[in-house]
């Protein structure tokens, strides 16, 4: 393979990572906080966290909700959000509500949220124009590998700049 860059940088071993762990069209479940609308006692704003389905691919994740539920409001009054789950990582992002879930433009996820959740037919309600995609995407986080195998156990990664210490 002469002339080819055989060498692979840390930050595509932690993709890899990030695939193997959450990725490969597999259903992920992860915990989603955003910033909740009310304030706590002390009248400080709150985080909120909730379970969802979801499936990473290329630094985001995708979720099928509804534009009226409390998370929507919730990234639409600030799209800053924390997703960890329990392949041992923990990241921030920005949310995006991509629109309704069967507009042409979502065509491709629509049909990975069909092959990848066993139950989005039944209850995806798509033809709800309030049945609509979330996209997260990662901006910096922490992952572990138990296994080391890719020579150390805790990366931090910023996946704007596509770093990793």
């Amino acid at each position: 393979m002469k002339g080819e860059n055989l060498k692979t940088t840390k930050y595509e071993n932690v993709m890899k990572l990030m695939d193997e762990l959450c990725g490969n069209g597999k259903e992920e479940i992860i915990a989603l906080a955003t910033i909740s609308l009310s304030s706590n006692l002390d009248d400080n704003p709150s985080p909120a966290v909730r379970m969802v389905c979801a499936y990473y691919e290329n630094g985001a994740f995708y979720v099928s909700t509804g534009a009226t539920k409390n998370k929507m409001l919730q990234i639409e009054n600030n799209n800053q959000v924390s997703v960890a789950g329990l392949g041992w990582y923990s990241f921030q992002g920005r949310a995006e509500n991509l629109g309704w879930v069967k507009d042409e433009k979502n065509a491709e996820i629509r049909a990975k949220f069909k092959e990848i959740f066993n139950w989005f037919d039944e209850v995806g309600d798509e033809d709800n124009p309030n049945s609509i995609v979330l996209r997260i995407a990662l901006t910096e986080g922490v992952i572990i590998d138990n296994a080391e195998k890719y020579g150390e156990k805790r990366y931090e990664i910023n996946f704007i700049n596509k770093t990793v210490k």
